[in-house]
């Protein structure tokens, strides 16, 4: 007759791991508008290429003839998937089952998917909802014992963070190690309004003594998307499954290889007219720099990453002729593109994954420096500064800058890549030094102002004595910048320094592991 009984007993095992918790679970994740983590793969995933792993590990129950009764299924899922006709690891939590708590999981499971996608090189989507494996209060009584917490199997985690992508997206409320798989990523997304991100949860909170707080308080999306705990915020999970896609698509599957060229028609050599006239004369006046960027990339590649927060810097993925590049831009109307200390911790975090990933970097400037004052001060800009630039120091793909105005101070040092000869690219609205000649008149004169009869005649005689040779073009003299270059000119430019950097490019490990 065959195994066919046994192959009958797996589809039944099978069919009890498809129930998830059983209709009433379901129904109430769908209540609270969220898909069921077999829809999610389902959603994320080609069509049928998802392959399960330990489909049918979970807790049994049997009677007293050793025939199964029922099977509840561990609230882990996980595979081989193809995205994009990629091959990634795939896992994801069913809250259905103990809200995706340890005491219904298999650590197994966990530790196999992060396992695999180390060893076997592969990008790994995390689909987080719930405690994300973490231990509740039932587990004690269930294991008969507490436990010293350790992360067993978390060295995988981060190890796997320097050899393939990792993305990460919060679908539910993820707590505890959930929330610290949320953020042990290289592209993180949270789902607005169904999904919350906290360390502990309002029962904790209070117990606590540390107030009465609901979840949306503690965890909500625009707090962790406005703190850099996560990079972006989407309307929906198909939202959240097409911006995974994206982020991934500019990407290699690992470290051993180099993103793929994406051609879209957008003619290398495009020139545009408003380039000539976006930036205005006067050096107070703003602009919008997304403009820029959106003109200058292929026409609607660049992917920003980390929109609502570290807001003077704009950073993201974008292509050029094609070739996938990273980017990073002052905004000149979030504190005058000043750095900050935020901005300077999401800036490296992109040089970190370029280096990692091999992706060479764009940094369209305009930098007035460090941001000034005593709340700056206070959040340790400098430290943060400091690290920045030594990511972008320690940076291993190619690098060119284009300098759109402002470059001042430390920070705005950053138009070139220290310890290295980088392609850098001046416009005619290009404005630089050790500090701006408005902001440091009066101190370098100051002795010379007191004594005026005239004070602000003086003044204004020292400022046009400046203006001079404030020209871009007397540093271009000096070979103190290397080309003032017509705006209109900046896509060709850089289409042509893209081609020339991915002919330099070298796949392999970054001499440093990436940081989390």
């Amino acid at each position: 007759m065959g195994w066919e009984p046994e192959i009958a007993e797996l589809r039944r095992r099978e069919a009890f791991a498809e129930a998830l918790g059983g209709p009433d679970k379901v129904e109430r994740q769908h209540f609270f508008g969220k898909m069921t983590v077999r829809e999610r793969i389902n959603a994320v995933a080609d069509k049928g290429s998802f392959h399960e792993i330990g489909k049918t590990a979970g807790v049994a129950e049997y009677d007293d003839h050793g025939n199964l009764v029922h099977l509840t299924p561990s609230n882990f899922i996980f595979g081989l998937a193809r995205i994009d006709d990629r091959p990634v690891i795939l896992s994801g939590d069913d809250f259905t089952v103990r809200g995706g708590s340890s005491d219904a999981t298999i650590p197994e499971k966990r530790n196999a998917a992060e396992s695999m996608a180390y060893e076997m090189r592969l990008p790994h989507i995390r689909l987080v909802d719930g405690m994300g494996g973490g231990g509740s209060v039932k587990s004690i009584e269930m294991a008969g014992r507490t436990y010293i917490p350790e992360l067993r199997g978390w060295d995988t985690i981060v190890n796997h963070l320097s050899v393939a992508p990792s993305v990460s997206l919060a679908l539910g409320s993820v707590a505890g190690i959930g929330a610290a798989r949320v953020a042990t990523a290289h592209y993180s997304v949270i789902v607005r309004d169904t999904a919350q991100m906290m360390i502990a949860g309002p029962a904790l909170v209070e117990q606590a003594s540390l107030g009465d707080h609901g979840k949306e308080e503690l965890g909500h999306a625009d707090i962790h998307t406005a703190n850099g705990a996560i990079d972006d915020v989407v309307d929906s999970e198909a939202e959240a499954f097409e911006r995974a896609r994206q982020f991934l698509s500019y990407l290699p599957s690992n470290i051993d290889e180099l993103g793929e060229r994406v051609l879209s028609g957008d003619s290398p050599q495009r020139r545009d007219e408003e380039l000539i006239s976006i930036v205005p004369r006067e050096p107070r006046r703003v602009y919008k720099m997304r403009s820029i960027v959106e003109s200058v990339f292929d026409q609607g590649s660049f992917f920003e990453i980390g929109s609502r927060w570290g807001r003077s810097i704009i950073t993201g993925l974008a292509r050029l002729d094609g070739w996938p590049v990273a980017v990073f831009a002052e905004d000149p109307y979030v504190y005058g593109g000043g750095w900050t200390a935020d901005g300077c911790r999401k800036l490296i975090r992109l040089l970190d994954t370029a280096s990692t990933f091999h992706l060479p970097v764009v940094h369209l400037e305009d930098c007035p420096g460090f941001l000034i004052g005593k709340e700056s001060e206070e959040s340790g800009t400098i430290r943060f500064g400091s690290a920045a630039l030594a990511a972008l120091g320690q940076l291993t793909a190619p690098f060119a800058c284009v300098v759109i105005r402002k470059a001042f101070g430390v920070a705005g040092a950053a138009n070139n890549k220290p310890g290295a000869r980088s392609f850098r690219f001046a416009w005619p609205s290009g404005d630089w030094g050790s500090l701006p000649i408005e902001g440091g008149i009066e101190v370098a004169y100051k002795q010379d102002l007191a004594d005026s009869e005239t004070p602000d005649e003086l003044l204004e005689d020292i400022r046009e004595r400046l203006n001079l040779v404030r020209s871009p073009h007397r540093s271009a003299e000096f070979f103190e910048v290397e080309e003032i270059i017509d705006p209109r000119d900046t896509r060709p430019l850089l289409c042509e320094w893209a081609d020339l950097a991915r002919r330099s490019l070298r796949p392999g490990p970054s001499t440093f592991g990436y940081r989390p």
